[in-house]
């Protein structure tokens, strides 16, 4: 049987890895991206120096050959589902037996007036790395339309170089569509520390053309402002990588739709990663989620369907993590900027205003659904087991040492958490357990 997967990232790459280690069918790996696979989350580390990029390449060069995996640089113009075969830009054609798409997604554009200009791109492929490389000597200053995650990554980028950031956000306070005031708040205050120029509820309204094709500067839609710069990042959030597909006969809305087993409505044709659109996303879950877990799970599953054992898709409970500069972030369970009518939310702020805790619970039972972190790790296991039981809030808050996973000899802040719960809700809880690896063991046996 030949496979052929189209897109090198962490899905395709996952697929075919998961597909070798259960059969010998032949396996083929088309990218025009690049020809070997990459760690997409470390590209701001080589642009910050801390990477070369050879290091981002979980795998040598040798790696694919002896696994007798067959990388093809080429970009794919079309499919002819009709005669299984894929059309190359380079001419050539590939057949297939099974064909899974791994596209990963794009950077989004809004149709502004210069968004196409150079010295204009996103970061989310090698090429926008390449982009920002070429424009940043002697930048005297960098504008980043767009906030989330990928907008922090970039302003860190450029102002690890000392190139001076302003950052268009059309919220009242950074990223407030997904975190609680709060944590939003916390945000804001940290990145404008850093002396990054948040310039917030601000929308673009052009980006200004030098009279060669390059970007100069752009304008403030609400203001008028002009503000000159010499590279402008469009980081306003990405979507599935589907243009090209949704003139054929592929189910295509806004990414390729699967059902359970991330097959699509065409026989023998598989989805995986950003690009897809799941018809019936499990609760809890959206429909479309860029995230590098379920791309790797995504490509682990089909290979298990295509090697002869069915298996569905189960992302499980929602989990995340990143980091806002020098605040790490993890997000587990259901976490809403906004909380539903039958959602309670316990939060800690340290004073120093830049670590935080937010436990959501269920009003009626008290059972704990979810935890927002901002510069305090815990563990996903402890968390996750917490949530799948329903656990009541009251102890989790008692026993909170057991998730607890920062280094070894940071402060922990058991103590004053659980004081500020008994303020709040009238109670007499004291800190149970503590963080040793037998009780954390034991926990999780149990």
């Amino acid at each position: 049987m030949k496979i052929i997967i189209v897109g090198n990232g962490i899905s395709g790459i996952s697929a075919a890895r998961w597909i070798r280690k259960q059969s010998d069918y032949e396996i083929h790996v088309i990218s025009s991206e690049t020809k070997y696979f990459f760690s997409r989350t470390a590209l701001m580390y080589v642009y910050m120096g801390h990477l070369r990029f050879k290091d981002t390449q979980p795998y040598e060069d040798w790696f694919w050959k002896k696994n007798n995996i067959n990388l093809i640089h080429d970009h794919v113009e079309s499919i002819d589902y009709s005669t299984k075969k894929v059309l190359l830009r380079s001419g050539n054609s590939e057949s297939y037996d099974k064909l899974i798409l791994a596209l990963g997604s794009k950077s989004n554009k809004f149709g502004w007036p210069g968004q196409d200009l150079n010295g204009v791109g996103g970061l989310y492929h090698f090429q926008d790395l390449e982009n920002m490389e070429r424009y940043s000597n002697k930048l005297q200053r960098a504008v980043i339309v767009g906030g989330g995650l990928i907008g922090i990554e970039m302003a860190e980028m450029f102002h690890s170089r000392k190139i001076p950031v302003t950052m268009l956000v059309r919220e009242s306070e950074y990223w407030n569509n997904v975190l609680p005031a709060e944590e939003s708040t916390m945000i804001s205050r940290h990145i404008q520390k850093h002396n990054i120029d948040l310039r917030l509820s601000s929308n673009l309204g052009e980006i200004i053309d030098d009279g060669t094709g390059t970007a100069a500067g752009i304008i403030i839609k609400e203001t008028g402002e002009r503000i000159d710069c010499g590279y402008v990042g469009l980081t306003a959030g990405v979507s599935p990588n589907v243009e090209f597909l949704k003139n054929d006969a592929l189910d295509v809305d806004r990414g390729v739709l699967v059902d359970d087993y991330l097959n699509t409505n065409i026989d023998d044709v598989y989805a995986v990663g950003d690009c897809v659109q799941l018809k019936n996303p499990v609760s809890g879950r959206r429909a479309i989620e860029a995230v590098w877990y379920t791309g790797r799970m995504m490509g682990e599953t089909v290979a298990y369907t295509i090697c002869g054992s069915p298996t569905k898709y189960d992302p499980g409970i929602w989990f995340n993590s990143a980091k806002f500069i020098d605040i790490e972030y993890q997000v587990y369970g259901t976490v809403l900027n906004i909380p539903a009518d039958n959602h309670g939310s316990f939060y800690w702020e340290h004073p120093n205003g830049e670590q935080s805790i937010r436990l959501v619970f269920e009003k009626e039972s008290k059972a704990i659904i979810g935890f927002n972190l901002m510069g305090i790790r815990f563990r996903h296991e402890v968390c996750e087991k917490w949530i799948k039981k329903g656990t009541h809030i009251e102890e989790v808050i008692e026993n909170l040492a057991l998730a607890d996973f920062n280094p070894e000899f940071c402060a922990t802040y058991e103590e004053e958490i659980i004081d500020s719960y008994n303020r709040e809700y009238g109670t007499q809880l004291i800190v149970k357990n503590n963080k040793t690896l037998n009780a954390v063991g034991h926990f999780l046996k149990n």
